[in-house]
């Protein structure tokens, strides 16, 4: 029972130090990226480098201290594939809405089905296979 315990408030333990180490590295790059952002006119393209290219590093470097180089290297080309399936979705949204002047929601709906499509394909062709 003792052991249990043990066991336990080590993975506690353990969940704390990465809640921690999460908080600092995406702090410190959420605010360098932000950093950045500000340095580039227009301002509305500082959102660029806000949150999420801070947290997909912070993430990477979590992924390649706990689970190696090699399975990082595998989370990065996903985060790739996401990408370039999230860039695809917002183009086509802005295409819907500026060309077409159609409304928000439903741009936005309907360009998900493109997102799924696009983002399986490209884990199809490029992920699934590996």
């Amino acid at each position: 029972m003792a052991s249990k315990a043990l066991a336990e408030a080590q993975l506690l333990g353990a969940m704390w130090k990465e809640l921690v180490f999460r908080f600092v590295i995406g702090g410190t790059l959420v605010s360098a990226f932000a950093l950045i952002g500000d340095l580039f006119r227009p301002k509305s393209f500082a959102g660029l480098f806000g949150a999420a290219p801070s947290v997909a590093l912070a993430t990477l470097a979590l992924t390649i201290s706990r689970e190696g180089r090699i399975y990082a290297a595998l989370e990065a080309r996903s985060m790739i594939c996401g990408a370039a399936a999230f860039f695809f979705y917002a183009h086509c949204v802005s295409w819907l809405m500026m060309k077409h002047r159609i409304k928000g929601l439903v741009a936005s709906s309907v360009s998900i089905v493109l997102w799924a499509a696009s983002a399986f394909g490209l884990w199809f062709v490029w992920l699934a296979r590996t």
